[in-house]
Parts: structure tokens; sequence; C-alpha cells
């Protein structure tokens, strides 16, 4: 059970969802409670390697509004939290061409701990995406078929 905080939904549209990990994420002051209250874009965010280590960026995450003076930036770079051997495997496949990581859901896990899950994707090509529509239509369009009879 999990309490989803936000969506990239035009992840599924823009790339190939090839594997997903689940990452932690080093967060500051009262970020875990603005992601809370719903203050959290990753629309245009992506993950990028510092040094060998992954790290979060273009993602928003608002200040929140009973918080003391202090407010970090809404667009700073987070570190993400993985095992070596993810990655040593995601740093490998993001070298080869093609291939991204991007944030796709920020959750909250059983234990109230801010997940963000991560996704290896390879970019789709405009005829992908015409195939992706044409498919969304049909399932609509099928749907509301069976509804009528």
């Amino acid at each position: 059970m999990r309490k989803v905080a936000a969506i990239n939904k035009s992840a599924k549209y823009h790339y190939h969802i090839e594997e997903k990990y689940e990452s932690g994420i080093i967060l500051e002051g009262a970020e875990v409670k603005s992601i809370r209250s719903g203050k959290v874009n990753i629309e245009k965010s992506y993950v990028f390697f510092n040094k060998g280590e992954p790290c979060l960026t273009g993602a928003y995450i608002g200040s929140y509004s009973h918080s003391s003076a202090f407010a970090p930036d809404p667009y700073r770079v987070r570190k993400l939290l993985l095992n070596k051997r993810e990655i040593r495997k995601l740093f490998g496949k993001v070298k080869t061409k093609g291939y991204s990581v991007i944030p796709c859901v920020i959750y909250f896990n059983d234990r109230n701990k801010v997940k963000v899950e991560i996704a290896l994707v390879r970019g789709k090509k405009s005829h992908d995406k015409r195939e992706a529509i044409k498919q969304r239509e049909w399932s609509r369009d099928k749907a509301r078929i069976l509804k009528c009879n």
C-alpha cells in the first residue's frame, strides 16, 4: 500500500520503459511535509550521474507554508539512494546510446518514507507516439461500444 504524491504521466508517452527501480531520496527541512501536501512536480525532471552518484534534477518541491524562514531551492539537485549494483548497472546503460533515467512516481511507502520510482528508458520515435495515440483512442472507443451494449 503506497500513497502516491506525484506521477510523471508523460513518461509512458515519450519513452519505452525498460526497467524500474525503487530509490530513496535525500530531502531537507520541511520538504517531506510539502510533498505530503502535494506541492511536487516531476514532469520535466531526470536523473544524471555526478561523480558516480545518481542525482535527481528538475523536480519541483515547493516550500512548506508553515515552515521557518529557511526554505531550500525548490528546483535544487537531490541525491538518490540506490545499491551499488543498481548504480553500476544504470550508469553502464546510460553511457550506452539512447538510454536515460527518469523518475516515474514519488510516493510514501508502508513505513512513511519518501521513495522515488525511477525507470531506465529509451526515447520513442514519432511513429511510435502516433501508434500509442491510436491504441489509446481505440481502447476508449472499445469501452464506449461495450458500455452501450
